[in-house]
């Protein structure tokens, strides 16, 4: 018989919407709606993220979402602060963001959209002007994020790595490969499958110390939409474009395999986002996030494990071991685990080693380590739990 498991409450801390709710377009109401629905996924404390736009629209979402954190109930997830990401990034690695609306990360233009209710801002910092160390000084976490540069000098971590940054090279320095080889980075990982490969997701479990590691989903509006349907409030949401206009811009493009196969269109960030049940992309086919919350990324990653100690095929795709399953494969560099989490393996009779000598999570300590760490990095503490069965999924959520 399985094990079931406990965890913290876990804690979002990049995505920009969920149930048809846009945290760029919202209203106070919608974040209130928006918090108390995610809460139900075991997700206790969020950081709204607001992807790149104008000035104006920057401010108003700001004001609304830090609003609606005065406006909370004890039966929602706490909103802990903004994530600004956008804006201040390079446009080399703009991914999905309109560029028309960047501005130098300087501290005159930060000033333009500033709140002490932003707790995190990426930025490219090859392009700073003296907006790193500003926000520092504030204590507001800066994240290297969209840019191509190697030097992380002042970043607190990164965002969503390898995706949108200058990627591993054996010669000079790159975000990733900095990122990577410095302990004190903190790395966001979207491990949801679809935008970092499980060779990706082995070397970075592989390199970083397990209590620097960050999940984040990067989750669109068009996430869980369905529950966003049953509130009857799709329309509000995809009319931008309608399924007919789409249809006849398909039968007029010369190259019909330019746009991709869907099942609804919306706009984000200024772009035509379509949606083919899986993942969401640009008419050109950039990912443009996630449509996947982190309970679901949890479950996937824990099955890596689960594979791993089956001797699976997975568990060889993610760990690069060849041969048996009985072979001894080293997925984590688990040197850093909490004192706490130490401890609880030893209550079970695990002794605790270096996953370097470990075949196996058997307790999925790591596991446990990830949902920790956002606590660490944000020095805050959140009441509740979750239960999960022994497939992780979530059995019961505890917010007292």
């Amino acid at each position: 018989m399985k094990s079931s498991y406990q965890t913290k409450l876990l804690i979002e801390q990049h995505f920009h919407g969920a149930f048809g709710v846009d945290f760029n377009k919202a209203s106070v109401d919608d974040v209130l709606y928006l918090s108390k629905e995610i809460l139900k996924y075991g997700i206790g404390g969020i950081f709204p993220t607001v992807v790149t736009d104008s000035i104006e629209n920057t401010r108003r979402a700001v004001s609304v979402i830090k609003e609606a954190s005065q406006k909370q109930t004890s039966d929602m997830a706490k909103i802990l602060g903004i994530h600004l990401e956008g804006i201040f990034i390079n446009p080399e690695k703009k991914g999905i963001h309109n560029p028309k609306h960047f501005l130098s990360p300087t501290v005159e233009n930060y000033k333009l959209v500033e709140d002490n209710f932003i707790k995190i801002v990426t930025l490219a910092p090859e392009l700073d002007n003296g907006l790193i160390k500003y926000l520092k000084d504030k204590n507001v976490k800066v994240q290297a994020g969209h840019c191509t540069g190697g030097d992380l000098t002042g970043c607190s971590g990164v965002t969503h790595l390898f995706n949108a940054m200058s990627g591993i090279t054996h010669r000079g320095k790159s975000a990733a490969l900095s990122a990577l080889i410095n302990d004190d980075i903190y790395t966001e990982i979207i491990a949801d499958g679809v935008h970092v490969s499980d060779d990706a997701l082995k070397l970075l479990f592989k390199t970083k110390p397990i209590d620097k590691i960050i999940l984040v989903s990067d989750c669109l509006p068009c996430t869980k939409l369905e529950d966003k349907r049953v509130r009857g409030l799709e329309d509000k949401l995809f009319n931008d474009i309608s399924h007919s206009e789409v249809l006849q811009e398909q039968q007029s493009d010369n190259d019909h395999t330019s746009i991709p196969p869907y099942l609804y269109t919306s706009v984000f960030a200024d772009e035509t986002i379509y949606y083919d049940g899986v993942k969401a992309t640009s008419k050109e086919g950039t990912l443009a996030g996630s449509t996947t919350l982190l309970p679901e990324i949890i479950k996937r990653l824990a099955g890596k494990i689960e594979d791993r100690k089956a001797g699976g095929m997975n568990v060889r795709q993610l760990t690069g071991e060849q041969g048996s399953g009985s072979q001894e494969v080293k997925p984590f560099n688990n040197s850093n685990i909490d004192e706490n989490l130490k401890e609880q393996q030893n209550d079970n009779n695990l002794p605790f080693r270096s996953f370097a000598s470990r075949p196996f999570d058997t307790d999925h300590t790591s596991i446990k380590q990830l949902i920790n760490n956002p606590y660490k990095y944000h020095n805050i503490d959140l009441n509740g739990s979750i239960e999960w069965d022994g497939d992780w999924n979530i059995v019961s959520v505890n917010n007292q």
